[in-house]
């Protein structure tokens, strides 16, 4: 048969059954494998962005948090969530919904994320999963064979440059502060539990304020605590540039694995320039209308569509196949 467009079929249908809508989602779920991405990256390059910005162009659709601090409610600017406002409506899964104190594991990851791809699947919608713990997403796309055998998945991944993202991040850590950060980790000092190693306090930005909480107690002078104050500051920065380099040198395993699958979108032009409305152009342009292309491809190839359009079609009444066919 000759092979026919996806937005064909669905106006076919429609024009046919004005009852009946079927949007180009719903009728790739014929295939044997439900589809959903997954945006990878280094910390601080911009996949919360990336995935919220595709989830409005490819509505309907939800985004599957991946990091493995975001999931813990609470610490919101240490821990980087995105805002009510930035999501503009997209529904998040896994973002701020386990209790702080709870050790959330590579397991519970895995089950909780899978249960919401299929959620956000039966709702016809399309699943994006995004963060940057890929020790979580490892665990869930090589070793959770409930989500390998029902899942076939398309690899974003945002890269930029080393020296340049260590410098934004660094910039990161200072709008931290300014934002209120020393505060909003105060109350989970504990003046004799040097342990941070459960929940929310191993993320970065927590344990390294331990010295200058305990000068604070302790009743220190100005000076004192100035100098631990910019000592934890420091500390910060450097682990999260260590943080992303051992994330780097993780999505280059990954990579090995699944290059079929994976696309590289190069965002440092995005970081190098000098105004915000300069980075948004640089960000259209190279990350998200390469990531579009990507993404439609993935869903709508009429290669990879072909034996699941026919078979609609062919379980359709003459008319519709007829009408499919002179589109």
């Amino acid at each position: 048969m000759n092979m026919v467009s996806v937005s064909a079929v669905c106006k076919a249908v429609a024009s046919i059954n004005p009852g009946l809508t079927m949007s180009p989602l719903s009728l790739f779920r014929q295939r044997s494998k439900e589809k959903v991405v997954v945006i990878m990256g280094a910390t601080g390059t911009g996949k919360s962005k990336l995935g919220i910005d595709l989830a409005t162009h490819f509505p309907p659709a939800e985004i599957v948090n991946s990091d493995k601090m975001q999931v813990y409610e609470g610490l919101d600017i240490t821990t980087n969530k995105v805002t009510e406002d930035e999501c503009r409506g997209v529904p998040h899964h896994l973002l701020g919904t386990v209790q702080p104190n709870i050790d959330f594991t590579a397991d519970d990851f895995c089950h909780h994320a899978t249960l919401a791809v299929g959620s956000i699947l039966k709702r016809d919608g399309l699943p994006i999963i995004a963060g940057g713990s890929n020790s979580f997403l490892d665990a869930l796309v090589n070793h959770y064979p409930d989500f390998r055998l029902r899942y076939h998945c398309l690899f974003l991944w945002v890269d930029v440059s080393l020296p340049v993202l260590h410098s934004s991040l660094s910039a990161r850590v200072d709008r931290m502060i300014r934002a209120g950060q020393v505060d909003e980790v105060r109350p989970f000092f504990q003046y004799h539990n040097r342990d941070y190693t459960l929940g929310i306090r191993k993320a970065i930005g927590v344990p390294e304020f331990h010295s200058f909480f305990q000068a604070e107690a302790d009743g220190a002078d100005e000076r004192t605590k100035e100098k631990l104050l910019q000592a934890a500051i420091a500390s910060i920065k450097i682990n999260n540039c260590n943080l992303a380099t051992r994330q780097l040198h993780k999505i280059h395993r990954l990579h090995a694995i699944f290059k079929r699958n994976m696309h590289r979108l190069d965002a440092t032009e995005v970081f190098l320039r000098s105004t915000p409305q300069e980075a948004e152009q640089a960000w259209e342009e190279l990350v998200l209308s390469k990531s579009r292309r990507i993404l439609h491809n993935f869903l709508y190839d009429d290669a990879h569509v072909d034996v699941a359009l026919a078979s609609v079609i062919a379980s359709s009444s003459p008319p519709m196949a007829a009408a499919a066919a002179t589109r």
